[in-house]
């Protein structure tokens, strides 16, 4: 890794303290619950309160805008199973924006403490990784430059839904599986010159960072179950890596090698680990006696330990079994609803916010609007780079763009089954475990546009390399301006109706 380790972290956390600033500046405006933040706050606050979710009274909004924290159902002790709710959802999204209500108190603040963090945490990540991916500081902060400034992050950041949870953990086990992949090439480089050659090669020890990529697979897919697809897309990458790299050291049995040695820890790592963390995150589920379908009473009617376990993992099964029937045939209109082929044009965001006033902006007419949508520059440039991400791996099989391409492929590409076989329900926030892939897609090609750096005789800079640089810094200054420009309208910012309809890009699917 070239250039200073010290502005290695420097440089990146510059870039995340700018993007936490405009995270939690008036992190509790708008002082009113937005959008979805009526089941996941909830269900948040019962989960610190109760272990488990619970039915809330009639009018619970209103009751926690007032400042009552008792929302919930109450029930007689023979009665709990009354005041079970049915959640269509793992818990550990819920139990995040529980920590920031447990801390904060139940508002709107609290309820998004744990969104701002999480989503500024994921651009210190992702300035990492693409540092890592591009040996390039400069190319590590504007990757999170760049996160920091799109929209659709910047409103699920401040918003107590659970897809920024999904996004950074899957953004997390990525950058665990670059890690290790530098890593384990290392073993082999070191082991390839100190040590007798053989047909297989070695086996590379305990590979704690795969390992950690497994955790975080799991806890992605403890928040939502579209986690799977990357689980099983990320263990056929990191085994291909494998793979390769004995490949390229040249042994005579490469891939006998992967088998033998690499593939009996990735089943640990993509197997076991996962399994137990994600059951591990049920445990308020398991211990208590008043979850969604749990027959407590039933469980413990013998007085068995085994039966206990046993009765009690037939009942999760069921549950999870009838979550999974009930994604399946989600199929109720909605009016922000999309379809995923319109999600990387921004064709139909979602208003999380909107209320229309009279007065108080210099203007008849205002408007406060929090708007889901993703910033157009990033975006547009999105589908650029990924075409050239293309075009890139096939004539080259870089492995950078092959792990971008396969990423962005498992957070998109799932989703058009559900729309073509069952109609689903869907909305364009769900492309967010998307979008640190498209940055990463533009920070490949914009090293590729900068080009290598090497001075020529004299000690300056190629023409190309000047221009390049200039026309990835115009980028990013779009970006910024963009940014600024969507700004009144992610965070509810209170403009006149006509500066509100001015930032509608498509005026027929944004509004």
């Amino acid at each position: 890794m070239r250039g200073s380790v010290l502005w290695g972290w420097i440089g990146p956390l510059l870039v995340t303290l700018f993007g936490g600033i405009l995270r939690f500046m008036q992190l509790g405006h708008p002082n009113a619950v937005v959008f979805d933040e009526t089941y996941y706050m909830k269900d948040a606050y019962s989960l610190i309160t109760h272990g488990v979710e619970h039915v809330t009274i009639k009018k619970a909004d209103e009751a926690v805008m007032a400042g009552n924290t008792d929302i919930f159902q109450s029930c007689a002790p023979q009665e709990l199973e009354k005041c079970a709710s049915y959640v269509v959802h793992p818990p550990l999204g819920k139990w995040m924006i529980g920590a920031g209500e447990w801390i904060f108190g139940l508002n709107p603040f609290g309820w998004r403490f744990a969104a701002a963090l999480i989503g500024t945490l994921s651009i210190l990540v992702l300035a990492r990784v693409a540092r890592r991916m591009t040996r390039s500081t400069l190319l590590g902060c504007f990757a999170g430059l760049l996160l920091a400034l799109d929209g659709l992050h910047f409103v699920l950041s401040r918003t107590a839904l659970l897809d920024i949870f999904l996004m950074f953990w899957v953004l997390a086990a990525f950058a665990c599986l670059v890690v290790d992949r530098d890593q384990a090439r290392e073993r082999l480089a070191t082991w390839y010159e100190q040590s007798p050659i053989t047909a297989q090669g070695p086996s590379l020890g305990i590979r704690w960072w795969r390992i950690a990529a497994g955790v975080c697979l799991a806890f992605a897919m403890s928040v939502k179950w579209s986690g799977l697809a990357f689980l099983v897309a990320f263990a056929a990458m990191s085994l291909a890596w494998d793979y390769g790299a004995r490949r390229a050291l040249g042994l005579r049995q490469p891939y006998v090698g992967a088998f033998n040695k690499d593939v009996p820890q990735a089943t640990l790592a993509f197997g076991l680990v996962p399994f137990v963390t994600y059951m591990l995150t049920w445990i308020g589920w398991f211990a208590t006696d008043s979850g969604y379908g749990r027959n407590w009473d039933q469980a413990t009617s013998t007085g068995n330990p085994l039966f206990f376990l046993v009765d009690s993992m037939r009942s999760w099964i069921q549950y999870q079994w009838q979550v999974f029937t009930f994604h399946s045939g989600l199929q109720t209109p909605h009016n922000y609803m999309s379809e995923p082929w319109s999600w990387p044009l921004l064709l139909r965001p979602v208003a999380f916010y909107y209320e229309g006033k009279k007065g108080g902006c210099g203007a008849g007419n205002c408007s406060e609007a929090v708007l889901g949508v993703g910033t157009p520059v990033i975006w547009f440039g999105a589908v650029a780079a990924l075409v050239a991400l293309i075009a890139w791996y096939v004539s080259s099989r870089d492995w950078r763009a092959g792990a971008v391409l396969l990423s962005y492929a498992m957070g998109w590409l799932p989703w058009f089954y559900f729309a073509i076989a069952d109609n689903r329900t869907m909305f364009l926030f769900y492309a967010i475990p998307m979008v640190p892939f498209m940055v990463l897609a533009i920070t490949l090609c914009a090293g590729l546009i900068i080009g290598p750096a090497t001075p020529t005789a004299t000690g300056a800079m190629p023409t190309r390399r000047t221009v390049g640089a200039a026309v990835v810094g115009a980028f990013a200054l779009l970006a910024l301006i963009n940014f600024w420009w969507l700004q009144p309208v992610l965070t509810g910012e209170l403009i006149t109706y006509t500066e509100w309809k001015a930032r509608m890009l498509f005026e027929n699917r944004w509004i």
